[in-house]
């Protein structure tokens, strides 16, 4: 996966080649990559879904994330990054389904990569039961959905834990039912500034 191929750009967005993943993480450079975040209506209340990350990834195991994201490589568009929804989830989405939320400049420095990503983000409103995820195990562990209304509240400081409900695939495959209070450090620590952007996106096309 590390000597997959991916377009690099400079700061302004400007092609200017292709390098490995190892090297883009490795050196900062700009890359492509395609986020989806499933929401759900049920009863006038908007819902966000999230993913739990696999316990085995290299990044920020075992916490919750994007519903679905992933690199798209050198010969792919924004149209294939649908593929990472099918792969991560099971779930069957025409990229006609999507609404496009923009390219989002995505910042984040662990210890051993530097992860400087053009988010192609998208939007999928779509009620979904929870037998409908059939998990890449090696990716995802988990599904849970958490009130949009508790999601920003807790991003904005209004709210220090929110209730979340789901389902986890444990190492022997059996499926627990994921029914707690969470709080900011069971969510992949990204910029403040990312959850913010993110939200308030989330929120011009759900008041539509």
């Amino acid at each position: 996966m590390e000597d997959e191929q991916v377009r690099v750009f400079d700061t302004n967005r400007n092609p200017i080649g292709v390098a490995t993943r190892e090297e883009v993480h490795r050196l900062g450079l700009w890359h492509e990559s395609f986020h989806c975040w499933i929401v759900s209506r049920e009863e006038e209340i908007d819902y966000l879904y999230l993913q739990l990350r696999c316990e085995m990834k290299k990044d920020h195991p075992n916490l919750f994330d994007i519903t679905s994201a992933g690199h798209l490589l050198a010969h792919e568009s924004a149209l294939d990054g649908i593929r990472e929804i099918k792969e991560e989830l099971g779930i069957d989405v025409t990229f006609s389904d999507l609404i496009p939320l923009g390219i989002i400049n995505y910042c984040v420095n662990h210890e051993d990569l530097i992860d400087n990503e053009l988010a192609h983000t998208f939007l999928y409103k779509k009620n979904l039961s929870f037998d409908e995820f059939t998990l890449q195990r090696e990716e995802v562990s988990g599904i849970v959905k958490v009130k949009f209304a508790d999601f920003t509240d807790l991003w904005i400081g209004k709210k220090q834990e929110i209730y979340m409900m789901g389902f986890e695939i444990n190492q022997n495959g059996e499926k627990l039912t994921i029914d707690r209070m969470a709080d900011k450090n069971q969510f992949v620590p990204h910029e403040l500034s990312f959850y913010e952007t993110i939200i308030q996106l989330i929120s011009e096309q759900l008041n539509e």
